[in-house]
């Protein structure tokens, strides 16, 4: 999302947005740890604007939290928030709904733009490069946690699973991509259990090598 950003409305991008596990400072559903979202800024050369939540979170605590929040980017100039969902209803509606009357206009940058399949080799093909983060093994096998997003990874999903993760079969960590100026040299540790889900933790690499030379982008 932020590549075709960057790509059809240059210099735009003021920022990037997330909220974090206020207990364990990570992100909130991916868990990834803060010091790789510190790193992923850096190399998209933005600010990062971080909302922690508490833990466990309700529905209204986050909306709460959300809204003080949404006024805050509107009183600092912000016209605009973009999102990457890709065809969840649902989700869009609710997005719009919230934002209704904020002074932020939602943008959908990668909405029903095409089969999330053929984006998905797109996005490999222009250079992403992923780990998968987050498994829900109610509906992928628990050996995918730690993967990388590749065109194996692509033909190895079982056919009901939407190869972007879409559904919530899968979240992820961008590493390399178009959108960065560097990659983020990452190691996958431990893989555990938690709450229903399988997480693959990931740390920062020390050893930082050049950005790959990406196909043509058709993204």
């Amino acid at each position: 999302m932020l590549h075709v950003i960057n790509r059809e409305y240059p210099n735009a991008a003021a920022g990037l947005l997330t909220t974090t596990n206020e207990a364990f400072d990570r992100v909130a559903m991916h868990a990834v740890r803060r010091e790789l979202l510190d790193a992923q800024a850096q190399s998209a050369r933005l600010p990062l604007h971080v909302l922690p939540l508490p833990w466990p979170c309700s529905n209204e605590q986050y909306e709460s939290i959300m809204k003080k929040a949404i006024e805050g980017f509107v009183a600092d100039g912000f016209t605009h928030v973009a999102f990457g969902d890709l065809f969840l209803e649902d989700v869009r509606r609710y997005r719009e709904d919230r934002l209704a009357g904020s002074g932020l206009e939602p943008l959908f940058p990668l909405w029903k733009t095409k089969p999330t399949r053929d984006l998905a080799h797109d996005m490999i093909d222009a250079g992403l490069q992923a780990k998968l983060t987050c498994i829900d093994p109610r509906k992928l096998d628990r050996s995918f946690a730690g993967r990388t997003f590749d065109e194996q990874l692509l033909a190895d999903l079982p056919a009901h699973i939407d190869p972007c993760g879409e559904n919530g079969e899968f979240h992820s960590f961008a590493f390399r991509g178009p959108m960065f100026t560097e990659a983020i040299n990452v190691n996958v540790g431990d893989i555990v259990d938690r709450d229903q889900f399988v997480f693959a933790d990931l740390a920062l690499s020390e050893n930082v090598s050049p950005k790959p030379k990406a196909k043509a982008d058709s993204t």
